[in-house]
């Protein structure tokens, strides 16, 4: 049997074969230091075991980011990132492994749900979040998924109300982003007893797998994860956080950093906490 070829296809094998507790998520952000250095910090996610890559698109107004990922967009659009320079990104490191790009809504109704679904298939993209698409407006954006093999995942939250959750489960493709907190991005202390609570929610309500995200920063709350059935998690801030750091330190400028390296150094920790026992 040759590759799976279509994103959808892709995004089921690498949580089928992710060899790991559950499927390592880690986000990206694009652009952030640099449009290189986004692609090398991917490529070293790859390297400690990546399974999904979600690659965020800057954006000066991201509704579901915290103060660490707004902080690297913003760097990242001042130095010129754009939605084009990002998929260049996801083009480059889609070969290794699966890229689902996140970004806000206006992004992809400028130039219209078919044609955006269209350019990201070209650019090698397996799947699209949209944090402010709104259930009831997202059919457009979900036929146009379909039709080009690419899986538009949905988000749920704690707040969710049950009849809401089961329509967002049915219409899940890929997998259920699952939001462990209320509020935005960052890292949190233990979640570990919300954790099954929100989890055994959202497997009720759809066949797809279940990736858990939001507050998940050390190997220790993704084993928590794992054990309340998570099948995928998702870590974004603790990795902006490491880059960063090789920026900046006390306000002033690190000379001769290595955000790649810190960033796969973090990882590696995370996919030893999902290391199978």
């Amino acid at each position: 049997m040759g590759d799976p070829e279509t994103g959808l296809e892709r995004i089921a094998a690498a949580f089928a074969d992710t060899g790991k507790r559950a499927a390592l998520m880690p986000y990206v952000m694009g652009g952030f230091p640099t449009l290189d250095q986004s692609l090398l910090i991917a490529h070293a996610c790859a390297e400690a075991g990546a399974d999904v890559i979600e690659l965020g698109v800057p954006y000066s107004d991201p509704l579901a980011d915290g103060p660490v990922i707004h902080a690297a967009g913003t760097r990242a659009l001042a130095a010129g990132a754009n939605l084009a320079g990002v998929l260049e990104v996801a083009r480059a490191i889609s070969p290794r492994v699966p890229v689902v790009l996140m970004c806000y809504a206006n992004m992809v109704f400028a130039p219209g749900a078919g044609a955006f679904a269209e350019r990201l298939q070209r650019a090698g993209v397996s799947g699209l979040i949209v944090p402010d698409l709104p259930l009831g407006e997202g059919e457009e954006m979900l036929r146009a998924c379909d039709s080009h093999g690419l899986a538009l995942v949905p988000l749920v939250a704690p707040t969710t109300p049950p009849e809401r959750m089961a329509a967002i489960g049915r219409s899940a493709r890929g997998f259920l982003y699952t939001v462990s907190v209320v509020g935005t991005t960052g890292e949190r202390d233990s979640q570990e007893g919300r954790f099954a609570e929100i989890v055994a929610r959202a497997k009720a309500t759809t066949d797809v797998p279940v990736a858990l995200g939001f507050g998940i920063g050390t190997a220790e709350q993704a084993r928590q994860a794992a054990d309340a059935g998570a099948d995928g998690v998702i870590v974004g801030t603790r990795l902006v956080r490491a880059a960063a750091e090789q920026l900046e330190a006390d306000g002033r400028e690190v000379p001769g950093g290595d955000p790649a390296g810190a960033v796969g150094a973090v990882l590696g920790e995370l996919a030893a906490g999902l290391a199978l026992r």
